[in-house]
């Protein structure tokens, strides 16, 4: 019954169609473990965060945007490398599927290094500048948190870059597995340093490097073709056929030609989040100005927007994996057969996970010590976002995702600068200001921003004109 409801009504072979729904299922359950996993980590961070006291919590909540940047710069090179390693694994050209993985490790942990480097000797007086406002022992744990996370972002990097390499194989059980560990070990040195050693925010920030560190080394062992290697992966069921590998050698120089095709997809995509950020910045600069209510309101909405959309988040994932092996293919029926597929399967997921998670609101609510009125708020905007999640986001996210795997970078990245950048923000201040919505108009703000993103993706996909990018 599954099939009549997702797969097209074109006839493809089976040995065209890349991955069975069981092949699938074996994907996308690992993907939303792992969402999940880190956003109960994150809460429960959070928590434990509030104890070390409000200088502790303010100095890592502005730390939060500085940090995020750094984090979609190494998740856009991880993104890029996993399309370019999906094409050469759909091609059936393993050697430089190989080359491609150590590619995204030397890219990723170059630019890391550069970074690392640059927020060690700048960024106090980068946060300085940025918080001239601040009090002295708010901006006094805010450098502490960064000068700590800023020594994990080559791991960070490689960790993603791992992490790209497994998901073009479609082994998502070895990202899941890897993040449990590494959130296992980030929540009991977050414990230990703020109830047992009281350290303040050194006590929250370097567990978060460490926990990073122990993600990148795992990832890293995984990733070289070893004995050893080959019989966890074997263990945890996530072998792959065929195995893509890295050479050290290979990671420690400079492909030009392949470190080209990478970045030809990570620029674009890294313009795309890092422009999307500073959208959320300004929007969030806007919200400070409808009072209490409305502020707490749109930060508690802002966990459950998080919850909602781990399965399109998940979703995208997919969408990379089987439509980059298709395209490496040669095979644009088959890549546009699955993208049809994958859309409706989205559809369908979403709607049962944002049914689930609107059910829970009111019940999860209950645990939130805040006024009626906040309440209502998010009942409200919680509501607007949950239906356009699931009737329109995986069009305008996951669907996105497929015409990138394809190598159609720069038209995402310009219908999202259009529909999140423009729009988004010109009708967050018509809708919430103007008109004097509040949050509710910063919520009608994003879904209509989904819907415009969705109306490119869908003309862009109808019009076959992304069979006309090629990578590899």
């Amino acid at each position: 019954m599954l099939e009549r409801i997702i797969e097209p009504r074109e006839y493809l072979p089976d040995d065209r169609k890349r991955f069975n729904n069981a092949a699938l299922k074996a994907m996308i359950i690992p993907l939303l473990i792992e969402q999940l996993l880190q956003m109960v980590v994150g809460l429960a961070d959070t928590m434990m965060v509030s104890y070390a006291g409000e200088a502790v919590v303010a100095g890592v909540g502005l730390d939060t945007m500085v940090y995020t940047i750094f984090i979609y710069l190494f998740t856009a090179i991880s993104a890029g490398g996993s399309v370019v390693v999906s094409q050469y694994i759909g091609s059936k050209e393993k050697d430089n599927a190989d080359l491609s993985a150590s590619q995204i490790f030397f890219i990723g942990g170059a630019l890391s290094l550069l970074c690392m480097v640059m927020m060690l000797f700048f960024g106090s007086s980068l946060l300085q500048t940025m918080y001239p406002k601040a009090e002295a022992d708010t901006l006094e744990a805010c450098k502490i948190y960064m000068w700590i996370v800023a020594w994990s972002f080559p791991a960070n990097a490689v960790y993603n870059a791992g992490a790209a390499v497994f998901r073009a194989m479609g082994q998502t059980r070895v990202t899941m597995w890897v993040s449990f560990v590494a959130n296992l070990v980030n929540v009991v040195g977050n414990a230990i340093g703020i109830f047992v050693l009281k350290a303040g925010a050194a006590g929250v920030a370097w567990p978060t490097t460490i926990s990073w560190y122990v993600a990148a080394v795992i990832m890293t062992s995984l990733c070289i073709e070893t004995k050893a290697s080959d019989d966890l992966l074997k263990k945890i069921k996530a072998m792959s056929n065929p195995r893509i590998s890295i050479k050290i050698r290979d990671s420690l120089r400079l492909d030009t030609p392949m470190a080209g095709r990478i970045l030809g997809v990570a620029i674009p995509n890294s313009i795309e989040n890092t422009l999307f950020q500073a959208a959320k910045v300004v929007l969030g600069m806007l919200t400070a100005t409808f009072g209490t209510s409305q502020i707490a309101a749109n930060t508690t909405g802002q966990t459950f927007w998080s919850l909602a959309a781990c399965m399109g988040m998940s979703m995208g994932t997919v969408f990379i994996t089987v439509v980059g092996q298709c395209v490496g293919a040669g095979d644009y029926e088959a890549a546009k057969w699955n993208i049809k597929k994958l859309t409706r399967l989205s559809l369908l997921l979403a709607l049962i996970w944002n049914v689930i998670v609107m059910a829970l609101t009111p019940i999860l609510l209950t645990l939130y010590n805040l006024s009626d009125e906040t309440k209502r708020l998010i009942l409200i905007i919680v509501a607007i976002h949950n239906l356009f999640s699931a009737l329109v986001q995986p069009f305008s996210g996951p669907l996105s995702s497929g015409l990138r795997a394809a190598g159609d970078v720069k038209f995402t990245m310009w219908a999202s600068i259009f529909a999140t950048v423009v729009c988004r923000t010109a009708l967050s201040f018509i809708l919430a200001l103007w008109m004097g919505m509040g949050v509710i108009g910063i919520a009608l703000a994003m879904v209509l921003d989904w819907c415009i993103k969705a109306a490119l993706d869908i003309w862009r996909f109808r019009s076959g004109k992304w069979r006309d990018r090629k990578i590899i």
